[in-house]
């Protein structure tokens, strides 16, 4: 059931929990599994999504007719009469499978039970609210479970789902000892979640200007054994597959299955960059066999201000992609000169660029809220309270931020309270890029009465109307006339010897809608969305297969950065965070994951890091405080993609299917050369070399007898 701890009677997947023990020493521990006997009958088990919507597949729960979770769809338009009217077709199959957070710290945590029976965790997660689903299973009323949080190193949505908390509680309530399980590195390759692989069948037709007509995508999802977020992941990566291009007939339709693999659940960009990867190989694709720039067919196609999404939804929020595509671009060109064939070294030099967006903020049917508090000292100091998980992000620290610069004080005075059930307000999950958003404006609706006191007591003291009243460096000042003014310690004692208040807790709630009709999938389904850029240069070994990434240019329209440092870190850790998403590979066999160390699956280290050259657009066009836009997710989108795309530059090879390792890419330089010396066209059917070809659609043959093209593969009319 939902509330499912252990197997019962059924193991859908490796590693999930058959027993909990708990010992003094570790090697009791391990005696005591010894001692554990399961009989165990064989099953043959499915582990590709496709082969598990298949009539007659092995049913992975044995509890449903079908191993089918969700199906969801989008139409827009008309999708047949958009193909129709295409000149060009561009028509590919593209996989991309589970990849791992591998964050700093493991899955970890303490558990006590006080004298009182309050069952106290110590626990680093990405949801403090977990705490009501282990009242639940613990048959407890809420206030006696308490989720004290710890300052965490990364989550990036491994640590959304309940990691090792109810193993924890029911440990330590069968003990009445404290509890202690931290996994290591092993434990937590093999038993977290994972993203979701995807398979994404993709027709995207244009016209021979370049203009995308129709955008169909069919997309099967590995959800593992168990549901898990699945549902949700689904949602973005059907909202997010037509990508941010403003097309008149879209037809999306996307099923999750279960599988016997390791289960997939929420992993940085939630559903979006998978379909990224598919989308903007397609938009290479087209541009290079229509003869347009890869920059220009962006520009014709891109979402601009009042466009609408696939759904019909107009994003409130800016969209800056048309100056994004130039300012990226020319960045790279700029900083690092024209384009060079081969490096000193002899490899293979290519350029790429993607475009992405994502939302931030979650899903609007889910009646999303934060609490924020704010107190005022009397000698000026604030205590901020706010029950925000704190992954690394500080996201604690900007609420600060914020309260100070509403007050007219400095950070030092500042002191925020976070991460803990009992004793601060509820902020929500740090998922979703929603805690910026969400709880910036719930600390903008927490200080601004307090503000507005302040303000009114130094305007009686002062002797000016309230509208002349500012705060800044510590002091209550008439605006224009800075002389006049008063320290803001002196304006704080006369508000609380009047007996007003000089404590304030907010609430900010986001948009809401009705849930959606999954089977057509329309209006306003997130609140806004961040929009970026990438453009990068890579170098590729042809006698080895090594990639090399050379260079590295991100621009993001962040609406306003808040804290420049902690939004620069983001858009920089969210590019090395996916830049080998197309390599890493847990080398998963018949739901066994094999490369269950960091010495197996290997991840980039700061040797294959390159410097991330940053450009920030401050549009002020979000709907986060001050018109922030969230970056922690958006930070993952169209880096992946702008790397495949310099690949193809680069090789002349596209890649469709990951992981995409040394052995792959020298397989496909060796094939491609190989169809090239015998001057065959690949056969999709027989030839090596063929899987390694994007498939174009009998459409372009259409379109070039319509039309001719010159030595440049200029369209000519």
């Amino acid at each position: 059931g939902l509330y499912k701890v252990l197997a019962d009677g059924k193991v859908r997947y490796k590693s999930e929990a058959i027993a909990l023990i708990a010992a003094d020493s570790e090697e009791l521990c391990e005696e005591a599994c010894e001692l554990i006997e399961v009989e165990y009958e064989v099953t043959e088990g499915v582990f590709d999504a496709r082969e598990a919507l298949e009539p007659g597949a092995y049913l992975v729960s044995g509890e449903d007719d079908s191993n089918l979770i969700m199906y969801s769809h989008i139409e827009k338009g008309d999708i047949q009469k958009g193909l129709e009217e295409a000149d060009l077709i561009i028509e590919n199959d593209y996989f991309v499978h589970q990849h791992d957070h591998v964050y700093l710290e493991t899955e970890g945590g303490v558990c006590w039970v006080d004298q009182d029976g309050v069952i106290t965790m110590r626990v680093g997660t990405q949801v403090l609210e977990h705490y009501r689903t282990i009242a639940k299973i613990m048959h407890l009323p809420h206030n006696k479970v308490r989720n004290m949080g710890v300052a965490m190193g990364g989550g990036f949505g491994g640590k959304e789902e309940i990691t090792v908390e109810t193993y924890l509680c029911l440990l330590a309530q069968a003990t009445r000892r404290p509890v202690k399980m931290v996994w290591d590195r092993s434990e937590s390759l093999e038993a977290h979640c994972k993203r979701h692989p995807e398979h994404m069948r993709y027709r995207t037709g244009f016209t021979k200007d370049g203009k995308i007509v129709a955008q169909q995508a069919d997309i099967e999802m590995d959800a593992g054994g168990y549901t898990y977020l699945t549902p949700w992941v689904q949602m973005y990566s059907t909202i997010g597959a037509a990508g941010c291009y403003d097309i008149p007939n879209v037809d999306i339709n996307v099923r999750s299955a279960f599988t016997n693999n390791m289960i997939s659940s929420a992993n940085r960009g939630f559903g979006q960059p998978q379909v990224n990867v598919a989308y903007e190989s397609q938009m290479d694709e087209a541009a290079e066999a229509l003869g347009i720039d890869k920059r220009e067919i962006r520009k014709i196609n891109c979402l601009q201000n009042g466009d609408e999404l696939s759904t019909g939804f107009i994003p409130e929020g800016h969209i800056a992609l048309i100056d994004m595509i130039d300012r990226t671009w020319d960045t790279l060109e700029q900083k690092y000169g024209p384009q060079q064939e081969y490096t000193a070294d002899g490899k293979k030099i290519g350029r790429g660029m993607a475009l992405g967006f994502m939302s931030y903020g979650r899903l609007t049917f889910m009646h999303d809220s934060s609490r924020v508090a704010v107190r005022i000292e009397l000698d000026g100091s604030v205590t901020v309270r706010a029950g925000v998980p704190d992954l690394g992000g500080g996201q604690g620290a900007v609420l600060c931020q914020i309260v100070a610069e509403e007050l007219g004080l400095p950070i030092e005075k500042m002191h925020v309270f976070i991460m803990d059930t009992h004793l601060t307000p509820l902020c929500g999950t740090t998922t979703a890029t929603r805690q910026l958003y969400m709880s910036g404006n719930a600390a903008l609706v927490a200080v601004k009465p307090l503000r507005e006191r302040l303000i009114n007591k130094a305007a009686k003291l002062l002797g000016y109307a309230p509208q002349y009243i500012d705060l800044a460096d510590e002091k209550a000042y008439v605006i224009n006339q800075p002389d006049i003014s008063m320290p803001i310690v002196q304006v704080i004692g006369h508000v609380s010897n009047d007996g007003e208040e000089l404590f304030n807790e907010g609430q900010f709630n986001a948009p809401f809608t009705e849930v959606p009709d999954l089977t057509n999938m329309r209006g306003r389904i997130h609140p806004d969305f961040t929009y970026s850029a990438h453009a990068v240069e890579v170098a590729v070994d042809e006698e080895l297969g090594k990639i090399d990434i050379n260079h590295m240019v991100a621009c993001f329209d962040v609406g306003k950065a808040i804290n420049r440092n902690s939004c620069e870190g983001q858009i920089e850790g969210g590019a090395i965070y996916n830049m080998w998403y197309i390599c890493e590979d847990l080398k998963q066999e018949k739901g066994i994951i094999r490369a269950n160390k960091i010495s197996t699956y290997l991840i980039p280290t700061s040797v294959d890091a390159p410097e991330v050259d940053l450009d920030l657009l401050e549009s002020g066009g979000g709907l986060g405080p001050y018109g922030a836009k969230g970056v922690g997710e958006p930070a993952d989108n169209s880096i992946t993609p702008a790397i495949l795309n310099a690949l193809k530059d680069a090789i002349g090879v596209r890649f469709t299917k990951f992981p995409i390792t040394p052995e792959v890419v020298l397989d496909a330089i060796k094939a491609k050369k190989a169809a090239e010396k015998a001057k065959i066209v690949p056969n999709p059917e027989k030839d090596h070399a063929a899987k390694f070809m994007p498939k174009v659609s009998p459409a372009l043959e259409k379109y070039k007898a319509a039309t001719e093209i010159d030595a440049q593969c200029k369209v000519k009319k």
